[in-house]
């Protein structure tokens, strides 16, 4: 018994004649009927009452059409999931603690591995180390030392937090800035930014946070907001600050190192992602966030 029988006999019982079956099969009329012999004997049965040339299917036909759709179906449903199954042994899981470092291994995933997907969610430090540990992730992205038994670790890029300001800002002509100067000030600031706005929360305890989570919106408000806005050397940064003055925050907790994380373990895709990532450093450039 062969799956492409189950497919004859659905296209005999919906063209209702083996001659239109076999136009719809795009196989001829004689080899479809001998196909149809050989399952009858196969089974002892036969699934159609013959008069002439004229084949009709009789009942144990139609019960035969019935689980040949079935077959069908679940022939559908075994694809799909073997598909996405597939798809999902494909796809590298990231945690990463903010998003530019998370930007710039997907563009060496680009570059190395172009026919492969990757998920990624900001997360904290110690869920991503979770996550390494149990398996649900393939690749870390953290700000604290790696330095971990088992756990493979290159620095992946660093970036320098500064604040944005309007050009008649009283800060506006400073070279930098402390907190002191910036604590108190009200700032609009992208929602989903991970250890960022950790960091902004601890050190800036009396400013205003004005967060917005869409991207897009926040590079149109950042064009004419008359607030303050944090900024990085960070490539991979679409918005731009025409017209403000940058003043680099001088501060430890401005200042991030940024390490890929993957278990000792790792083969295959993440370790050549792992790999190629150790082997490429990153430039930076001032671009707004």
């Amino acid at each position: 018994m062969e799956l492409e029988q189950m497919r004859q006999l659905d296209a005999i019982e919906r063209a209702g004649t083996l001659s239109g079956a076999a136009a719809q099969l795009h196989i001829s009329q004689p080899a479809l009927s001998r196909s149809v012999q050989r399952l009858e004997a196969e089974l002892g049965l036969e699934l159609f009452d013959r008069d002439g040339r004229r084949m009709v299917l009789n009942d144990v036909g139609r019960v035969a059409v019935d689980w040949a759709r079935q077959i069908l179906r679940d022939e559908h449903l075994m694809r799909e999931v073997i598909a996405a199954a597939g798809a999902r042994a494909r796809t590298l899981h990231v945690g990463a603690v903010a998003p530019a470092p998370l930007w710039r291994l997907t563009s060496f995933m680009v570059e190395r591995l172009p026919e492969e997907t990757l998920t990624s969610e900001i997360m904290r430090d110690e869920e991503i180390r979770r996550g390494l540990a149990d398996g649900t992730l393939d690749l870390g992205i953290v700000a604290s030392d790696p330095a971990t038994p088992g756990v493979l670790s290159c620095e992946l890029m660093r970036e320098n937090l500064s604040v944005a300001l309007p050009p008649n800002h009283p800060l506006a002509a400073r070279r930098g800035v402390t907190a002191a100067d910036l604590d108190g000030q009200t700032f609009l600031i992208l929602t989903d930014i991970g250890v960022w706005r950790d960091a902004v929360d601890a050190a800036l305890p009396h400013a205003t946070l004005i967060d917005q989570r869409d991207r897009a919106v926040f590079a149109q408000l950042a064009r004419t907001t008359p607030h303050c806005l944090f900024t990085t050397d960070a490539p991979y940064l679409e918005a731009r600050m025409p017209g403000r003055a940058i003043a680099p925050i001088d501060e430890p907790w401005a200042h991030l190192t940024f390490w890929l994380v993957a278990r000792a373990d790792a083969t295959g895709e993440v370790r050549q992602l792992f790999d190629w990532a150790q082997g490429h450093a990153m430039m930076p450039s001032q671009r707004s966030v």
